[in-house]
């Protein structure tokens, strides 16, 4: 199934979908929406899977005669059906990105009305192999949602909670309306990745530059992607979950000295106020530092721990705690409790799956000449944004004095 096949299937299951809920009913809606899900998962694991034959595809059989690289790049197996993957479109990318100049052929200039410039579309063969290392690399991103739903439009969150009411013969119960209180749109923000030009120029060969490119653009931008899921301010970039205004007050807590060393602490003050419909799935996401040095070993009053570190069942250690998995995040994402100030916050509990990532994937490579600095400019841009679907089940920990 390619991507074409795959939006129109979920475009016609959508528009189901959407009947159903404006009908009111609901059993149908749900299995339209299990239908949506299936869908996307069947993609997604076919889009993993045409990564890893591309990447089996180039790879060249081990043999005793030394082959010229350009033989190599030469007798390179390409897609017929993906313009963007083949070798003629690959190598003059690769021009393009060290010189500036691109074949005109290979741009359509209909699709830029917003700047003086015309992009060049990334080649499909990096894009693959950046989605798949962003979910590998990326702690935080690998565990959101991930959306390609159109922007500035309006998606309600359905709110169904009626009540029982005992009846007798003479009295009946109110009627409960079902309704959508709720809703969340995802707006057009650019996440923008500036690539050194003089190290691409000394990128001479095709698979030398196709690593280093997805490499230059992975590290800048998960690390920004992480961030703003955490703590984007929502103003050119994604809100995180710790700004959301929706997020209840009594969920933001604040935790002294005392109390945050100590299992009955957290107990009284933190995991009782975790919401039972938002128990299953949720994480603690914290520092290494915060971890290793406050949570690492901490026990009950008879000795049980409560804070641990599993050895010896996974290549790498499993961080836990009362139960629940912790998830160690770089210092610039949640401040480590050494270093935090008083009412910052060290720590959070949310199921990761709640928040939603809105983006195409499609990214734009540009090239432009700076005057006033003399050097050459190469830019990848990503379109995306993203928001928490549900803020209930959010809780937030400060540092107290």
């Amino acid at each position: 199934m390619n991507r074409k096949e795959y939006l129109a299937k979920r475009s016609a299951l959508i528009e189901e979908a959407e009947k159903f809920l404006n009908e009111d009913k609901m059993a149908e809606y749900e299995a339209k929406e299990t239908e949506i899900k299936a869908l996307d998962e069947q993609y997604e694991k076919h889009a993993k899977a045409q990564a890893n034959i591309n990447v089996l595809k180039d790879a060249q059989p081990i043999d005793n005669t030394l082959i010229s690289i350009s033989n190599t790049l030469d007798n390179k197996p390409v897609t017929d059906e993906d313009k963007y993957n083949s070798l003629e479109y690959r190598k003059a990318f690769m021009n393009y990105c060290k010189t500036g100049s691109m074949d005109k052929k290979f741009l359509n200039l209909d699709d830029y009305n917003s700047t003086t410039e015309a992009a060049a579309t990334i080649p499909t063969s990096i894009m693959q192999e950046l989605i798949s290392k962003m979910e590998v690399y990326g702690n935080i991103y690998a565990r959101v949602r991930k959306l390609n739903v159109q922007g500035g439009v309006n998606f309600p969150i359905l709110s169904l909670k009626p009540t029982a009411t005992w009846i007798t013969e003479a009295a009946v119960s109110d009627r409960k309306k079902s309704n959508i209180s709720t809703n969340v749109s995802f707006s057009y923000y650019g996440l923008e990745c500036r690539i050194a030009t003089s190290l691409l120029a000394s990128i001479v060969t095709l698979p030398m530059f196709e690593a280093t490119m997805v490499t230059l653009i992975i590290e800048a931008m998960v690390k920004a992607i992480d961030i703003a899921i955490i703590k984007g301010d929502g103003a050119g970039e994604p809100l995180g979950i710790t700004l959301d205004p929706r997020i209840p007050v009594a969920n933001v807590i604040t935790l002294s000295s005392v109390d945050f060393s100590a299992w009955d602490g957290w107990k009284k003050k933190v995991f009782s106020k975790i919401p039972l419909g938002y128990r299953a799935g949720g994480s603690f996401i914290m520092a290494a530092g915060t971890f290793e040095g406050y949570i690492d070993g901490m026990v009950d009053a008879n000795g049980q721990p409560m804070g641990r570190v599993n050895y010896g069942i996974v290549d790498a250690p499993q961080e836990r705690f009362g139960g629940r998995e912790v998830i160690l995040v770089e210092d610039d994402v949640v401040a480590p409790y050494d270093t935090a100030g008083v009412g910052d916050i060290v720590a959070i509990f949310c199921k990761l799956s709640d928040y939603a990532i809105n983006s195409n994937m499609t990214m734009q490579m540009s090239r432009w000449f700076d005057q006033d600095k003399n050097q050459w400019v190469d830019k990848a841009i990503l379109i995306c944004d993203g928001k928490i679907l549900d803020a209930n089940g959010v809780l937030v920990i400060k540092k107290g004095a």
